[in-house]
């Protein structure tokens, strides 16, 4: 399965926990808010949390409340970014984005998760260096698309890349890049089944024993139910 299978596959996981994911959403929304101010054309992480919060039907209502929110919250709601950086099952890397009130909470959860499930938290940069940052937008194949126009366009607005897969298609971009190539593709009508800034793995790794693989889909389940886990970022080629 390739990289935008199994992105698919995760959307439909995220619609079953959709609550779940409504809250992270929300938090980034209202954090994105109370430090850029409220007008999406001039703040652009708002712009970029509302955009995958649209990705994942979240309604205008629930968005309109985490600007309002975040807008007028003061110093009671403090909230700060973390990286972790760990191995998985088999030494698969791992890179987990927090945001947090409470980071001695935060850091004892996500070090159980690892130890719980055959893996470890590492120190921070252990494995980052393994990773490249790039803005990624995902096209979902569909006879509405044509292949050669979408690259053509995508190369003339300033992508880096364009990876065609059974599925769909991947545009890889620089992460200074990613906002005007995202809108100049949105502005043509296409539609995302993800757009975002991700770190994207340099190789991948196989897990060929039924155990790691369990415990690796547990470990990511685990890190996706916690309300102060924002993104996972993670090597494993899922077969």
């Amino acid at each position: 399965m390739g990289r935008i299978g199994n992105i698919i596959n995760k959307k439909g996981k995220q619609d079953a926990k959709r609550a779940k994911v409504f809250t992270k959403h929300s938090r980034a929304i209202a954090v994105a808010a109370k430090e850029g101010g409220k007008d999406p054309e001039y703040n652009a992480a708002l712009k970029t949390a509302i955009e995958k919060a649209k990705a994942d039907n979240m309604p205008n209502d629930n968005i309109d409340r985490a600007i309002a929110k975040g807008v007028g919250s003061g110093a009671n709601e403090n909230y700060e970014t973390i990286v972790y950086e760990g191995y998985g099952p088999a030494g698969v890397a791992v890179i987990v984005e927090a945001l947090t009130d409470n980071k001695n909470r935060t850091a004892g959860n996500i070090r159980y998760y690892f130890d719980k499930n055959g893996g470890n938290l590492g120190t921070s940069g252990c494995v980052s260096f393994m990773f490249d940052k790039k803005g990624q937008i995902l096209i979902e194949a569909s006879e509405n698309v044509s292949e050669d126009e979408l690259m053509e366009l995508a190369l003339e607005i300033g992508a880096e890349d364009f990876i065609s897969e059974e599925d769909g298609y991947e545009i890889v971009t620089s992460p200074e890049d990613f906002s005007a190539v995202r809108d100049a593709l949105k502005e043509k009508g296409y539609e995302f089944i993800s757009a975002d800034v991700n770190m994207v793995p340099q190789t991948t790794t196989v897990l060929s024993d039924e155990e790691q693989v369990k415990s690796m889909n547990k470990l990511i389940d685990m890190l996706e139910d916690d309300d102060d886990v924002q993104n996972i970022y993670h090597n494993w080629e899922i077969m």
